[in-house]
């Protein structure tokens, strides 16, 4: 909804407007209705607003509170304004246009400190509380929107974005070494271990789930919550979990709906966004408004290598959930002449960083750019689902019921689940034996995991770095204890962090906000405290949300536990047109002085010579995997310079 920046200088030192002014100028390059600013002593804060929600019309930020002495810069969508409305007393007749920061205020002026904590949604705001000279942020719970800082002798000064903080005329730009250091050696999706940091020097970030206090040249830090600490539910029936999840969902999803614009939603043939548009679809409805799918397809020339048990193309099942739904517009998108290696640089300007998820980087950002020309305000996802709603892993769960002794009801449930994916039992019970077997009863990961594939960092730089050669920090390998992996998805803020960086820097590029119901905090606290037989039963995995959707989702797509999708499966046999060029840049790479610092160049030279004419069934390929990244790495080391 907005891109929130600002300066306090300290000592009482009035803050310099022509800064302010920079940081603003830096934020032209994204779409706004409205830009304003506030100047005062020694504070200066901005606001670049997107207007998404019907009370953000009229919404004035950065916004002043003469009585109070408060000023707010806010970068918010609150999903539990009713709650607050009678928690904080604001009369009936002044809901309807109270906007979401004048709450935020009002419950700062209330709980201080503690605010976040009683706050439901996407959000990062900073107050400036004139009357303790104390300036205040925070950061929601699953850390949905960024916020990034820097401090030096004189001052403090914040951003959505890091490019406002590199227009500071106190800011040297730098690499920062450690955090590369980090992204080269982690093997797994996230990008650093001190999410504290970011690729620059003199930048950091405020973590999700923590606020900060700046008081005379003093900055606190706190985390205010963990979303995985939650007491176990007991309820009496099955019937109950599955009211109690409905009315949850529920809840998270209408509260997402609530702009004055269009309503999109990504949408797959699985679960996850199924259930979302599901409950999404109807409610719009009401309200004389369609939902905008967005799914991708893979190129007409593509021929599917993958096993029978994926899915590439997931079209028909897709159609059989906006039929059986109903109305949903269906947008089926290809994305024919992009790929990854030709998103590289638009991703590096996005993301002012590295990044890791190349493969599915040309069709997400092709559905915020469709998304834009349907004027959607929010596009929904389940980008979290897989483990909230959806969780259920039958392997698991019955591992877990051998280990207690319970072995006839494990072998039957394997049994039901074999006849229900159509996968022998003589290769699941191998499998369940050995998940049995190698977890101890504490559930404790594996230690001292190594990849065959060596590092792309190189040696010297991780030795000077003191970086040793990571393994796959949190990753998600099937020999990891199911009930870990998925408290480890909350409780690692590095997780988190990568998600809202992503969903912030593309929602302000194409002027519409990514709301996700399958985060929701109220969600998956709920999720995390249901029982693990309520998510696999009688051989049904994700038990609990297939039961839950009976009569939202179609059958085929409900209760299909033959075939998953994939995405994107053809993104190597969209490159193949242009891997010469690819291989012409990585040798350029190989000859560079700056990249031989960071890169393991002889590992890069190896692979490339195994690689002359790669095939689109080696998209899972891990050594093709890193020569992208170490080409991304390489083309922002060239940006940065």
């Amino acid at each position: 909804m907005s891109a929130i920046a600002g300066i306090y200088s300290f000592g009482h030192e009035s803050v310099s407007a022509e800064e302010g002014g920079k940081m603003m100028q830096a934020l032209r390059k994204y779409p706004a209705d409205r830009v304003c600013s506030w100047c005062e002593g020694s504070i200066f804060l901005g606001c670049h607003a997107q207007h998404v929600t019907p009370e953000s019309v009229h919404e004035r930020l950065p916004f002043y509170d003469e009585q109070r002495e408060l000023a707010i810069t806010a970068d918010a969508i609150l999903d539990n304004r009713t709650e607050l409305f009678e928690r904080l007393g604001v009369r009936q007749e002044r809901q309807q246009e109270t906007t979401d920061s004048e709450l935020i205020l009002l419950a700062y002026d209330k709980w201080g400190v503690n605010t976040p904590q009683y706050l439901i949604g996407d959000f990062t705001f900073v107050i400036w509380d004139a009357k303790r000279r104390r300036l205040y942020g925070a950061r929601d719970m699953t850390g949905s929107r960024t916020l990034y800082t820097y401090q030096h002798d004189r001052g403090f000064a914040f951003s959505t974005v890091v490019a406002p903080l590199l227009a500071l005329s106190s800011l040297r730009k730098e690499l920062h070494e450690p955090w590369l250091a980090e992204f080269l050696s982690i093997r797994a999706m996230q990008e650093s271990v001190d999410i504290g940091t970011t690729a620059y020097k003199h930048i950091n970030q405020l973590p999700p789930a923590h606020w900060f206090t700046m008081e005379e040249g003093k900055r606190i830090l706190h985390k205010y919550a963990c979303l995985d600490e939650v007491e176990p539910l007991r309820l009496k029936t099955e019937s109950e979990y599955i009211e109690a999840f409905r009315e949850v969902f529920s809840q998270a999803v209408t509260a997402r709906l609530r702009t004055h614009r269009a309503v999109g939603a990504a949408l797959s043939g699985g679960l996850d966004s199924g259930a979302v548009a599901s409950f999404a679809a109807p409610s719009l409805q009401l309200q004389q408004k369609p939902l905008y799918a967005y799914s991708y397809v893979p190129v007409q020339d593509f021929t599917d290598w993958t096993s029978p048990t994926l899915l590439a193309n997931e079209r028909s099942y897709i159609q059989s959930t906006a039929r059986y739904v109903g109305n949903i517009h269906e947008n089926y998108m290809d994305f024919e002449g992009k790929s990854p290696f030709s998103e590289i640089d638009i991703w590096l300007e996005l993301m002012e960083a590295p990044y890791k998820y190349f493969e599915n980087s040309f069709w997400i950002r092709g559905f915020y750019e469709k998304a834009q020309e349907h004027n959607v305000g929010v596009l929904l996802t389940g980008a979290r689902g897989n483990f909230t709603v959806s969780w259920g892993p039958a392997l698991d769960y019955y591992a877990r019921q051998f280990r207690r002794l319970h072995w006839l009801q494990s072998f039957q449930g394997l049994w039901r689940y074999s006849r229900l994916t159509g996968r022998r039992m003589s290769r699941l019970v191998p499998m369940m034996l050995k998940k049995a077997t190698s977890l101890d009863s504490r559930g404790s990961l594996f230690r001292g995991q190594r990849s065959p594939v060596p590092s792309l960092i190189h040696p010297e730089f991780a030795k000077r770095m003191h970086v040793e050669d990571v393994p796959m920090l949190s990753g998600t390998g099937w020999m990891k204890n199911a009930d870990q992996t998925r408290k480890e998805k909350f409780s690692n803020l590095a997780i988190a962090n990568k998600n809202g960086v992503v969903a912030t820097k593309l929602s302000l590029r194409y002027g519409l906000w990514e709301r996700d119901p399958t985060g929701d905090s109220r969600v998956i606290r709920f999720c995390l405290s249901v029982p693990f037989e309520q998510y696999v039963q009688n051989g049904r995995d994700r038990a609990l949300i297939r039961k839950a959707m009976q009569d939202h989702l179609p059958d085929d797509v409900r209760l299909n536990q033959r075939v998953r999708g994939v995405q994107p499966a053809d993104w190597l046999h969209r490159m193949i047109p242009c891997w010469d060029a690819f291989m012409g840049e990585l040798q350029l790479m190989c000859h560079d002085l700056r990249a031989a610092e960071y890169l393991n160049i002889e590992f890069i030279k190896t692979a490339m010579s195994k690689l002359h004419h790669p095939r689109p069934d080696q998209a899972s390929d891990p050594n093709i995997r890193l020569l992208m990244h170490s080409l991304i790495v390489y083309r922002f080391l060239c940006r940065s310079n």
